[in-house]
């Protein structure tokens, strides 16, 4: 119950946190890494603009109207910006709790491991690859490394999620240790791997963050289309506009298509749906794999993943 009750209160800061986002989102700069959305963006601006005219006397189509094909581009660019949000939260949750992990930590820094006794105390922070530290029962690992002497049982619960502790020891395939872990018992000599930002945990949480996610090259081709579609039904669009301006002037007729009509248009033909949720599922998708602990370093490893079945 209690598990149950800690999972609803955390999806419900979420979904909070989830809107915030959708309305900061709004900002052009965001807006412009995706070109659909972009469109239906500067879209919902002139609808509201047109909306707004029409009280000085200027009546592109009736105000009713066009308030309504505002309202619902701006709910359209706030549910991708939500989509997206929500995406983002999961990971910014994961996130949050390896950053719990990864903290600044007193490293016992020592010359070589001949001279074990010579120990400098330092912050974790400030060690720098090559490095050698001395890590004992109790104490937690302040940074990526390998085992140079001695062997130790080690505590990665806080990120793999296993509970059962796993040996490190020196040569061999089980070297390697991790910043943000802890020795259950005995001592270990580790030599630094990693300048600091470059951990393990550091990495990850960029990635679950969604902030360093490479594109494969199926996404990038994709993205292109999308682009390519949108400028063609632009053109259509404008078409569409002189064709019936041209059509309005031989019948006498003093108002040709609405703008707002053919802006609506505009939005039904372009591939809103894919481009709005394209960035949502990659990063879903990288959330999804980091559940189940795996690290995925590009979009094509969670294209690859799709077809792994355990």
């Amino acid at each position: 119950m209690i598990k149950s009750s800690n999972s609803a209160l955390a999806s419900k800061e979420m979904i909070v946190r989830a809107i915030k986002d959708s309305f900061i989102k709004l900002n052009p700069r965001t807006q412009a890494q995706n070109f659909v959305m972009l469109l239906v963006y500067i879209s919902a601006i002139l609808t509201s603009i047109l909306w707004v005219a029409s009280f000085f006397g200027w009546k592109d189509a009736p105000v009713g109207y066009t308030l309504a094909i505002a309202i619902i581009l701006w709910f359209t660019v706030l549910f991708a910006n939500f989509a997206e949000a929500i995406a983002e939260g999961r990971g910014k949750a994961q996130a949050d709790s390896l950053r719990a992990a990864k903290k600044d930590v007193e490293a016992h820094k020592i010359p070589s491991p001949e001279e074990k006794n010579e120990i400098t105390k330092v912050s974790s922070s400030s060690l720098k690859k090559g490095d050698i530290i001395i890590v004992k029962a109790g104490e937690q690992i302040p940074a990526d490394g390998e085992v140079m002497e001695g062997a130790a049982s080690v505590d990665e619960s806080a990120i793999t999620g296993e509970s059962a502790p796993v040996i490190r020891e020196s040569g061999g395939d089980r070297s390697a240790v991790t910043g943000g872990t802890t020795v259950l018992s005995d001592w270990i000599v580790v030599v630094v791997t990693n300048e600091a930002g470059e951990s393990f945990l550091d990495k990850m949480i960029a990635m679950v963050e969604g902030a360093a996610r490479k594109k494969t090259p199926n996404e990038i081709a994709l993205q292109i289309f999308l682009i390519a579609l949108s400028i063609i039904f632009i053109l259509v669009t404008l078409s569409l506009y002189s064709y019936s301006v041209f059509s309005a002037k031989l019948e006498g007729i003093v108002n040709p298509t609405s703008i707002s009509t053919l802006i609506a248009l505009l939005v039904c033909l372009a591939p809103t749906t894919i481009g709005a949720l394209l960035s949502a599922i990659g990063i879903a998708g990288m959330s999804r794999l980091n559940q189940a602990n795996v690290l995925a370093m590009s979009g094509r490893a969670i294209e690859a993943a799709g077809d792994v079945d355990i």
